[in-house]
């Protein structure tokens, strides 16, 4: 099992070919199957670009990522490829097209082994809301992975691959990433395209790297990150060499924010753990306080009445006629579309259409989605304010630990807390990346989070890199 990039690249120096090492993870995958990680995988494909790849090798003319094999969240587009969104209404959907990041990546020489589970159309912090059965944590398979790219940290944690592509609307990638003790990026708004992403929350979402180190984390983003005429919400911002970020050796300034540690939720141990890093930053110099985010109980409505009501605007196209699912016992139009909808969408996601529909209805949208908006823009000014002052934001990525299978059921409010601590960047817009922090008396890992200002991201994982090495 590889758990980096450099050791990929010596193994390739010292004979190993890419094919070889493809077809190592290939074998994993079929030994891991019970995981139900890969909803499909590319065999034949990957193996054909992994000959390109040795070829590309032996004229010295291959990409940054020759050998890096990577797998894709079942939402991320990829010509020619299935995708689906691990929902019903999607089935048998080939893509005409690849994302922008896709594209990138094998411009770059990744191998691209398959596409990952995930919840349904990203809705989901637990991996148990897919349509085609929930992932399974490595560390526990009676746990969860987290979500909604439990598929992809899943993966990385188990061996499966290298590194995968997940998307974060409100911690889908950071949350997995600590349920499963891998490294999960969200990079700032915009500085990725989201060309060729399955649209969940449109002002939120954003793609980005999950794997086993920050510098692996660093160098995808190198390459998937940057300007894109495809998608105007990309910014235009210049990228720097994300690859090149080294430890810090300066002394740096430090918020935590004191909800965070104040709020019952959070499980004692992770509580300890956590302060007791923060004793060790300040008694190696760094200033760290502890600063009020008086609204954190705000976070979590205010992303659920955004996002949801994104979630109902871009969803309304899976309607039995364009593409996708139509059901057999449709009769007429209308039938068309609400037996389609009603079959083919699953109940979370069915949840969360008919809350976004309502917070824009006529009558509620003044109360809802015009409110949550005036709120979100408080968070920004607050998080860039208190970003002016320092120069990063501390916090557990999550409450607890992985949770068991259907502990959240009947519960849905205390599913949607599962994001209180990871919602704050996307609603910010800012960059956030979860690193393993530790381990749990109940043997199971959890994340770190560390925030900082928008495209910082440099800073960001030069920090990272300092506390895991």
């Amino acid at each position: 099992m590889y758990t980096s990039f450099e050791q990929v690249k010596r193994e390739i120096e010292n004979g190993k070919t890419v094919e070889d090492i493809t077809r190592n993870y290939l074998e994993t995958i079929k030994e891991k199957e019970s995981l139900n990680a890969f909803l499909e995988v590319f065999d034949q494909d990957a193996i054909e670009q992994a000959k390109k790849v040795d070829e590309k090798l032996k004229n010295n003319t291959a990409g940054k990522l020759a050998g890096m094999v990577i797998g894709l969240k079942d939402n991320i587009c990829y010509k020619g490829h299935a995708v689906s969104a691990s929902s019903k209404i999607l089935e048998n959907f080939e893509s005409l097209y690849s994302a922008t990041v896709v594209e990138r990546l094998l411009e770059e020489d990744a191998v691209i082994i398959g596409r990952l589970n995930c919840d349904e159309f990203a809705m989901g912090s637990s991996n148990e809301h897919s349509a085609y059965g929930a992932v399974k944590n490595p560390h526990d398979q009676n746990r969860v992975p987290g979500g909604s790219s439990g598929g992809s940290a899943a993966a990385v944690a188990a061996g499966l691959c290298l590194a995968t592509l997940g998307s974060d609307t409100g911690g889908s990638i950071r949350q997995p990433a600590s349920f499963c003790g891998v490294v999960g990026l969200k990079p700032t708004y915009g500085r990725v395209s989201r060309w060729g992403l399955i649209a969940y929350g449109s002002s939120l979402d954003q793609i980005g790297p999950l794997t086993n180190t920050v510098e692996d984390s660093a160098l995808i983003l190198e390459v998937i990150a940057g300007s894109d005429q495809k998608d105007s919400t990309a910014s235009t911002k210049k990228t720097d060499a994300y690859s090149t970020a080294s430890k810090f050796e300066g002394k740096v300034k430090i918020a935590v924010i004191k909800e965070t540690f104040e709020t019952d939720g959070l499980d004692p141990e992770i509580k300890k753990n956590l302060e007791e890093r923060i004793e060790s930053l300040k008694e190696q110099g760094h200033t760290v306080d502890y600063v009020s985010l008086d609204i954190l109980d705000k976070l979590v409505p205010t992303y659920y009445v955004l996002s949801n009501a994104e979630a109902s605007s871009n969803l309304s196209r899976y309607d039995g006629m364009r593409y996708g699912y139509r059901s057999e016992r449709a009769e007429d139009l209308e039938s068309t579309y609400v037996k389609s909808r009603t079959e083919g969408f699953g109940t979370e996601v069915k949840r969360r259409i008919m809350l976004g529909t309502f917070v824009l209805s006529a009558g509620y949208y003044d109360a809802y989605y015009s409110k949550a908006q005036k709120v979100r823009r408080i968070i920004r000014e607050k998080t860039d304010e208190m970003l002016r002052d320092y120069d990063f934001i501390l916090s557990p990525t999550t409450p607890k630990t992985a949770f068991e299978f259907g502990a959240n059921d009947n519960d849905p409010v205390s599913m949607y807390l599962e994001d209180i601590f990871t919602v704050h960047s996307n609603l910010a817009g800012t960059p956030a990346i979860s690193i393993p922090a530790g381990f749990h008396s109940n043997g199971m890992p959890y994340g770190l989070q560390i925030m900082a200002g928008s495209f910082e991201e440099k800073k960001l994982l030069g920090f990272a890199r300092t506390l895991t090495e």
